[in-house]
């Protein structure tokens, strides 16, 4: 718990940045998926979702862009953290099993993203950005669902093992000390 409040001050302190690697998180997804759907042609359900999905995330893009333009926050270069490289240093090289590995990668970084938004909901003192991770919410958790229900279709084993595995190696990424403040970042060092 004591973690977690320090990387929320942390956050609080540094809404800019945040806000900027929530814009770059958001493009970062679309462009994931978005590979997805030309790697994987084969799956109506995988296309469907997908597709879905990037529209989604271009349209959280473009809303951040707003934010960002409202708040007369220009738009910097920002090096991606070390959550997402992290957990997919671990996705097996084979197929269809690294199919399977990014699909619960992405399942975990969309719940990430849902307790990030609702911790910072509660205490941000700019109640438009408030409002806007509320509604946000609801799409993430739906992504994180929509992923997992994803990798266990495509999969000829159950999943359960690779996502405790993926389950260890997030909450070690999430624990350890960060030494960049990003939206997905670990303890700040």
């Amino acid at each position: 718990m004591r973690a977690r409040r320090k990387l929320v001050d942390a956050a609080i302190a540094n809404v800019p940045l945040i806000i900027q690697d929530h814009a770059n998180c958001e493009k970062k997804a679309a462009g994931t998926a978005m590979n997805l759907i030309f790697r994987y042609e084969f799956s109506y359900d995988l296309q469907r979702k997908l597709a879905q999905l990037i529209r989604e995330e271009m349209l959280h893009y473009e809303q951040v862009l707003g934010i960002m333009n409202d708040r007369g926050q220009a738009w910097k270069y920002l090096s991606a953290g070390r959550y997402a490289k992290g957990m997919l240093k671990h996705k097996r090289t084979y197929e269809p099993a690294a199919m399977v590995d990014v699909l619960i990668i992405g399942a975990f970084i969309e719940a990430r993203s849902c307790e990030r938004f609702a911790a910072l909901a509660e205490v941000i003192d700019d109640e438009r950005l408030a409002k806007y991770y509320r509604y946000l919410l609801k799409s993430e958790s739906r992504h994180f669902e929509d992923y997992l229900a994803l990798a266990q279709s495509l999969s000829e084993d159950d999943i359960d093992e690779r996502v405790a595995f993926f389950k260890k190696v997030e909450a070690e990424l999430i624990s350890s000390p960060d030494y960049e403040l990003r939206f997905h970042s670990g303890t700040p060092a």
